[in-house]
């Protein structure tokens, strides 16, 4: 694949993914539910990786901060999947 092609792409999923977060965040406004809030973090997280890629080195994706990241992300995601199923004792 063409690195501008590559670019191109990472800015797609990069405008998507923060688009997402402000959908989350917008549902988190409305509810105050942690799940959205968390998920918007984690979007906001995913977009910004992608745009550290795009305006490093599109072709080299092995960035351990790049990874770390996104590791930040799914674990504000798996948070927020904790958070939201924990019971409560009826």
């Amino acid at each position: 694949m063409n690195p501008d092609q590559l670019v191109f792409f990472q800015g797609i999923g990069a405008t998507g993914a923060w688009v997402g977060g402000l959908l989350f965040l917008r549902f988190w406004r409305d509810s105050r539910d942690p799940l959205f809030a968390l998920f918007g973090a984690a979007f906001w997280l995913l977009s910004l990786s992608w745009v550290l890629l795009a305006l490093t080195s599109p072709m080299e994706e092995a960035r351990p901060y790049i990874y770390a990241i996104r590791l930040v992300a799914f674990i504000l995601i798996i948070a927020a999947m904790i958070v939201k199923n924990r019971g409560t004792a009826s």
